[in-house]
């Protein structure tokens, strides 16, 4: 039923379980008409992945009416969880979409931007499946932002118009991410991941910097694949030139496959009804067991601080909660798994404001996402070492190999010296 956005948010009571689709494609005229309603409403639980956009529910003056429980810290809501008046979720993004199906987390209503209906009656979910297709499949109520600009997208994100109890016409183009310019460190980090990875590989890394810099060293490799959580502009050059071809892989051979996009328009327009590319569940994408299969699974992952050990934190700043778990376990143990396959941490060897990122031990309250055992390659600009069957000394020694100069005689006293 086409209505109004007032209307159509009429659905959702207190004490709900509402989700917001994902990244690009977050209904942005619904979720402010939702939180237009915080009068009426009390305890209503809003679930989702990373948001791009406004996120007016997550706001200081609306916390009586809507608690932030995400699986995911984007900047939107980054003061909500840190301020506490939400709570993050630590789940593994290949296990996230059980949770609804199995009713861990029942939804009473999603929130989704659609593609316009088909002839066939069929609505794409566009730029974002991820945990969405999970969502609307089990949510009681689906409420859509029929959205001309959604791309339409190959793979499992269709709904039938029929499906959708609620609808509105709004068309908005999507959000738009940009990279700024890579600086010499990150070139540094891309030419040394990029020399890593051989002819055939198949690739998973997000968007930033650094795997921005990593694809812009990639133009004389041949025959890569991608088989990746997400994607964005920086994968464009390589498959316009040939050098992303998909045509090594085992799992979905000459096919690019993801489970969300974001970046410009002109990502969007590519991935539009482009059978070269399939948007598929987290819980097939990220699934250790379907990432293995392809060869030489090379997967990029960052991080905020690493210890001496091994031991990875990607999803806080000692108890202060800036991210999420997300994918990285995922696609590193797939990788490792993976014949020929090399999982990597890639950082930049200090923060901005010089502080080394390699540590003789975690912040106080860190989070470790990826555990020592689980710990190949790790890069920075001064160089790649892999720290898999080596020993607690073995495996200091090569991280202070490439850590700043600055720190390293600090590192080492503090590993060695003082038996940390």
């Amino acid at each position: 039923m086409i209505t109004s956005p007032e209307e159509a948010v009429k659905c959702i009571r207190s004490n709900d379980n509402v989700f917001i689709h994902s990244a690009a494609a977050v209904p942005s005229r619904l979720v402010q008409a939702m939180t237009n309603r915080s009068s009426e409403l009390k305890n209503v639980r809003i679930f989702s992945m990373h948001t791009e956009g406004n996120a007016p529910y997550a706001h200081k003056d609306m916390a009586a009416s809507f608690l932030v429980t995400p699986f995911f810290i984007g900047e939107n809501i980054r003061e909500n969880i840190q301020a506490n008046r939400g709570s993050y979720i630590p789940v593994f993004m290949s296990e996230a979409p059980a949770l609804f199906r199995s009713k861990n987390i029942p939804l009473d209503v999603a929130l989704i931007s659609v593609s316009p209906p088909d002839k066939h009656g069929y609505c794409s979910l566009g730029t974002s499946i991820d945990i969405s297709l999970a969502a609307v499949q089990t949510a009681k109520i689906i409420v859509a932002q029929i959205n001309r600009f959604v791309p339409r997208t190959h793979g499992d994100g269709f709904i039938h118009i029929s499906k959708i109890h609620f609808a509105i016409e709004e068309n908005t183009a999507l959000p738009e991410v940009t990279g700024h310019s890579t600086t010499a460190i990150e070139l540094k980090i891309g030419e040394n991941v990029s020399n890593l990875i051989e002819n055939g590989a198949t690739l998973q890394m997000g968007i930033g910097a650094i795997p921005n810099a990593v694809l812009a060293c990639l133009t004389s490799h041949k025959d890569l694949g991608i088989h990746t959580e997400m994607f964005s502009d920086g994968i464009l050059p390589l498959v316009e030139s040939g050098v992303i071809n998909c045509s090594k892989k085992v799992k979905h051979c000459h096919s690019i496959v993801g489970s969300f996009a974001i970046g410009t328009k002109k990502l969007y327009d590519f991935i539009d009804d482009n059978p070269f590319i399939k948007m598929l569940d987290f819980a097939y994408v990220n699934n250790v067991e379907v990432i293995r299969k392809n060869p030489k699974v090379t997967a990029i992952n960052s991080a905020i601080e690493i210890d001496l050990s091994g031991q990875v934190c990607a999803d806080s700043i000692g108890k202060k909660m800036v991210s999420g778990v997300g994918g990285q376990m995922d696609f590193i143990r797939g990788a490792s798994l993976s014949e020929g396959g090399k999982p990597i941490i890639a950082i930049a060897s200090t923060t901005i404001m010089g502080e080394s990122k390699i540590v003789p031990y975690l912040k106080n309250g860190a989070g470790v996402v990826t555990t020592r055992a689980n710990v190949h390659w790790v890069i920075t600009e001064y160089g790649a070492v892999n720290l898999f069957a080596k020993s607690l000394h073995e495996r200091a020694k090569l991280l202070i190999s490439i850590a700043h100069p600055n720190h390293r005689e600090w590192l080492s006293k503090s590993f060695f010296d003082e038996g940390i």
